[in-house]
């Protein structure tokens, strides 16, 4: 593995000097056009001022213009493709150097504050997981992580998955061309709304109407020659009438097929150019082969059907337009564009899905690929055979992926059939709630196939849940406690499922009393010890580090703890064992001028 800091280095010292010599070209192009224009002014002066040279000479600087235009074109293409790529290894950097945080896209969109983890551990959101891993370009690769995060996957499926990134890991070449690719478009794409539309039922007829129609556009445009050609009106208003019958028959389910495509033209160009690269990528691994291999399966690839389609969908966007209006009766224009949507979407509608969750998950497994090359030091997690533990989580000197490297403070835990619930005390600000968090985006980030941020990580398939967060709601009439018991539930309901659940509460019950949180948060792990979970909670009320006495050795005692030195509270954030034996809130009253 190269040193992920000094190969984007060299690469952004490599695009940047494109650039420059670019920009140097450019400048020269730009200067050789004005004086090409300069000597064709000279040249119409001596023409039809001093008429002293022949007008055949004017062609000789137009020309010399033609050809420095096409190079111009060509060269400030290069420069913004050198530019982009410029732009994408800083952002490589700013992520390997902890300065990615607003830089990216936040994933917003996919939040949901029921999920049962997601936003507890910042999935989504500026400055949350989705952002630092994500270098998808299509909604359908955003789609795709999005899912691997929010659900984890089967052993088998992370275990190939894994395998795939570690193919995939050294393949910068290829995710700089798709970072490249079309940075200039615009892209609105529903992959959703895509799909559903290839895959609907056809509402306009088949070839025969698609040559009526085109027949009568052109006996319109023949007509309309002869008119102009003989003064003769008739055989143009005739095709008129007859357009305008066919026009109000099939207006409505013309307009009903181009308006549910929700799509534009240059987002299906992105989506076709991508397909492009990805045909063309030699692959090593039988799942990436098949999966390019289908991509040109057919009589054409996926990249050129897409193509075509975005032709058609340029028709479809212009179709409010002035000009398309009035030919609608002479040429059938929204008829037209509508009965080639149609052929289109009989002829290739089918494959749509398959090309979208190909180009999904290559997309996502880019993104993974990208974190694991610059984080050449976080491993792969390995997983037990179920058989042999079923509830396991052994991770050493974890950290959180979304810290700074030299502001985080790594620590291990070992969850398996000897210690089963970790109750984790302490006072305010000491960690604990990180330290759930970090044992929580972990899980994610090794259900999801991606590597960890620790020295190692052993674990059973595991389902996860969590309650970190609880905000009331005056809309829905629930108040803080209760939004906690509604998430407690939830995570409940996972562990009735087939594989363990790893629990993670932060503060559990801290919304009630200290007899009643006793007595329920006792009763809340048994219950969940006994559907065969593990799990971690974290308190600073001592009382609940009693129920060790009663659910026996399989629940262990850790603290975080903290100091007072130069009139500052200071804390290292490091798991010991045991019970903490003192408390920081009266401390932190003091600190910040409450007289107690």
């Amino acid at each position: 593995m190269p040193d992920p800091r000094a190969e984007y280095g060299d690469r952004l010292e490599s695009r940047a000097r494109t650039v420059a010599t670019r920009e140097r070209s450019h400048i020269r192009i730009g200067n050789s056009k004005l004086a090409v224009v300069a000597a064709a002014l000279v040249l119409v002066w001596l023409c039809f001022a001093r008429h002293l040279v022949s007008a055949r000479w004017l062609l000789l600087p137009v020309a010399a213009y033609v050809v420095l235009a096409i190079l111009h074109e060509r060269i400030i293409r290069a420069r913004t493709r050198a530019e982009t790529a410029a732009a994408f290894y800083r952002a490589g950097i700013a992520r390997i150097e902890d300065r990615w945080s607003g830089t990216g896209a936040s994933g917003e969109r996919f939040g949901d504050e029921k999920h049962v983890y997601a936003s507890d551990l910042d999935l989504f959101g500026r400055g949350c997981l989705f952002e630092l891993l994500s270098t998808a370009r299509l909604p359908m690769g955003e789609n795709r992580l999005a899912e691997w995060l929010c659900r984890p996957s089967p052993v088998k499926t992370i275990v190939e998955r894994q395998g795939l990134i570690a193919e995939l890991r050294p393949k910068l070449d290829l995710r700089e061309d798709l970072a490249v690719t079309g940075e200039e478009l615009r892209v609105r794409l529903n992959p959703e709304s895509l799909t559903k539309w290839c895959e609907g039922t056809p509402v306009l007829g088949g070839t025969a109407l698609r040559v009526i129609a085109a027949a009568f556009a052109f006996a319109a445009a023949a007509a309309f020659i002869y008119f102009v050609s003989t003064a003769i009106l008739w055989p143009f208003l005739a095709v008129l009438i007859v357009e305008g019958i066919l026009y109000a028959w099939l207006q409505r389910r013309a307009i009903a097929v181009i308006s549910e495509v929700h799509c534009n033209a240059e987002g299906l160009v992105l989506f076709s150019k991508i397909l492009a690269r990805l045909e063309k990528e030699p692959f090593a691994s039988p799942r990436l082969q098949q999966l390019a291999a289908e991509l040109k399966r057919g009589a054409e690839p996926g990249s050129r059907a897409i193509r075509r389609f975005a032709r058609i969908v340029n028709w479809i966007d212009a179709h409010d337009s002035l000009i398309a209006r009035m030919m609608n009766l002479p040429l059938l224009y929204t008829i037209q564009t509508a009965l080639a949507a149609e052929a289109w979407r009989k002829r290739w509608g089918s494959r749509m899905r398959v090309w979208i969750d190909i180009v999904g998950e290559i997309e996502a497994l880019l993104s993974l690929a990208a974190y694991s090359f610059e984080h050449p030091g976080d491993p792969f997690p390995e997983f037990a055979d179920q058989g042999d533990a079923p509830a396991l989580f052994a991770g050493e000197e974890l950290g959180h992926p979304l810290m700074p490297a030299l502001q985080c403070v790594r620590n291990s835990v070992q969850l398996d059939a000897t210690t089963r619930v970790l109750l984790v005390s302490g006072s305010n600000m000491s960690g604990k709630s990180t330290f759930l968090r970090t044992v929580g985006i972990n899980t994610v980030l090794a259900m999801a196939g991606a590597p960890i941020r620790g020295k190692s990580l052993r674990m059973a398939p595991l389902r996860l849940g969590t309650r970190l967060r609880s905000i009331d709601s005056l809309q829905e009439g629930r108040s803080t406690f209760y939004t906690e018991l509604l998430r407690i539930r939830q995570v409940f309901d996972l562990a009735n499922g087939d594989a363990p659940v790893l629990f993670l509460f932060d503060e559990l019950l801290d919304g009630t009393n200290s007899h009643d949180r006793r007595i329920g948060a006792e009763s809340l792990v048994g219950a969940l010890l006994e559907r065969g979970a593990i799990g971690i909670v974290t308190t600073h009320d001592l009382a609940l580090t009693e129920m060790t006495k009663s659910l026996g050795a399989i629940v262990r005692n850790s603290h975080f703890q903290d100091y007072v030195e130069g009139g500052k509270m200071r804390f290292d954030y490091k798991l010991r064992d045991g019970v903490v034996t003192k408390s920081n809130a009266l401390e932190l009253m003091r600190l910040v001028g409450l007289k107690v």
